[in-house]
């Protein structure tokens, strides 16, 4: 007689936020729900977008102890205590380019509410910095990888090392760059006990991270469209919890009593977001295939995904390289009124003149035209004057040296009394730019990892 085996609960992993910078009181009805709900449950925090590793990395050369998510603590205050108690995992990528800084900023908040301390586990790996490393990039993007302007070098890693942290007790998970999805593929991989070749649950786990990963974009954000695709609740919108079965489909919902909405539209569309074939699609953990995909509505702010397949993982991972690129330059000046359209050109033709040579400067009239212009500054041009009232010029530039864009923001001040009349709330910014370039590299020569916070 074959023995009987109880099937494990449902996985609840709430996301709640989905780039850096997201609403900060975000996690409060996410956990909330998360606890009322009784059973095993992660909380994931995404705020890891391409290029804000390597701005994390510029902040960390200022301040070594920075690096990491700004607002860290901001984010976990409101429900670490309330995670510790009720069992609630935190799993994010909000260590960015100092995953060791934010596990020691989370003790230290820890302390400052009076909560025990957690049991930490930091994700290591991701950055590139061995000299073979560099060696197979140097092969990998040719004579356009120049070392001396490097910033970083970090490879998307899988769920794997999430997984095994938290087998071995971890109550939080903080990794740098890893796989959007994989900050719930590693959960499930823990929870489930899933074998790491079981392609098709590992998938359909992916697709439910997928569709966490951007936060409230599956729940109403950026997909509201006043009279086309009407949502409820703009101001209040819910962030989205995956229930997640033994077999990875899940059920996306959102916490009750918040805006927004979960129907088989909003699915559709994120399950579709920056996928570029839905038959392989291209993660550390798996190729998903979701051709045969299958999306219902189950209930009210309730849709089952099902019908994903998996595939053999890629043997090479993707590898984000950022390096200095000079300075970008930009300002702002507001004309009102009558001929305020005419001002602002001719404000722009001084600018034009005074750095004539300087580089190329893109002219933008708020207002007028401000989307489909050319770096090159010249769109306005084909653009007749339409007697605009309320124009804001904009203008920037990029240049090697600082002091090269440096001139832009000052010419641009010194409209206020060298331009034409009534100019009048200037604003201007000046930022280091990077480029990025993105190659792949052979998976085995990254080493993931994980380590406990002492």
């Amino acid at each position: 007689m074959s023995k009987m085996t109880t099937p494990a609960p449902l996985l609840r992993v709430g996301c709640a936020a989905g780039f850096s910078g997201d609403r900060v009181d975000a996690a409060g009805p996410v956990v909330d729900a998360l606890l009322a709900s009784g059973g095993p449950a992660v909380l994931t925090f995404e705020t890891l977008a391409e290029r804000t590793l390597a701005l994390a990395q510029l902040a960390r050369r200022t301040d070594p102890d920075a690096g990491y998510e700004p607002l860290l603590a901001d984010l976990l205050r409101p429900v670490l205590a309330r995670c510790l108690e009720g069992g609630v995992r935190i799993v994010s990528n909000f260590g960015a380019a100092n995953p060791a800084g934010a596990a020691r900023r989370i003790r230290a908040l820890a302390a400052e509410l009076g909560v025990r301390t957690p049991r930490i586990a930091i994700v290591h790996g991701d950055a590139l910095d061995r000299p073979e490393q560099r060696a197979l990039l140097r092969a990998a993007i040719g004579a356009a990888f120049d070392e001396t302007r490097l910033v970083c070098a970090n490879a998307y890693l899988g769920a794997e090392a999430i997984a095994d942290a938290l087998r071995a007790g971890a109550e939080i998970v903080v990794t740098g760059r890893v796989s959007d999805p994989s900050l719930t593929v590693g959960p499930a991989l823990a929870h489930f006990g899933w074998a790491p070749d079981d392609w098709d649950r590992i998938a359909r786990a992916t697709m439910a991270g997928h569709l966490l990963e951007c936060g409230t974009q599956v729940t109403g954000g950026y997909y509201a469209d006043p009279g086309y695709k009407d949502v409820p609740g703009m101001a209040t919108l819910g962030f989205p919890i995956a229930e997640i079965d033994a077999d990875g489909d899940c059920v996306i919902t959102k916490p009750p009593g918040t805006g927004g909405l979960v129907d088989e539209h909003t699915v559709k569309e994120q399950i579709l977001y920056e996928v570029h074939d839905p038959s392989a699609y291209l993660t550390p953990d798996v190729v998903a295939d979701i051709a045969d995909a299958r999306v219902a509505q189950v209930g009210t702010d309730r849709v089952r995904l099902s019908g994903v397949r998996g595939h053999a993982r890629p043997a090479t991972l993707k590898v984000n390289v950022f390096s200095e690129q000079g300075w970008f330059a930009e300002g702002e000046i507001s004309y009102a009124g009558a001929r305020a359209e005419a001002r602002a050109r001719l404000a722009a033709e001084v600018l034009r003149t005074r750095l004539a040579g300087n580089g190329p400067m893109r002219v933008d009239l708020i207002g007028v035209t401000s989307l489909f212009g050319d770096d090159a500054g010249r769109w306005l041009e084909t653009v007749p004057d339409g007697g605009a009232r309320d124009v804001r010029l904009r203008v920037s530039t990029v240049h090697a040296e600082r002091a090269g864009a440096e001139r832009l923001t000052r010419e641009l001040t010194a409209l206020y009394c060298c331009g034409p009349a009534g100019g009048g709330g200037v604003r201007t910014g000046l930022r280091q730019r990077l480029s990025t370039q993105s190659c792949l590299i052979p998976r085995d020569a990254v080493r993931a990892g994980f380590e406990m916070l002492d």
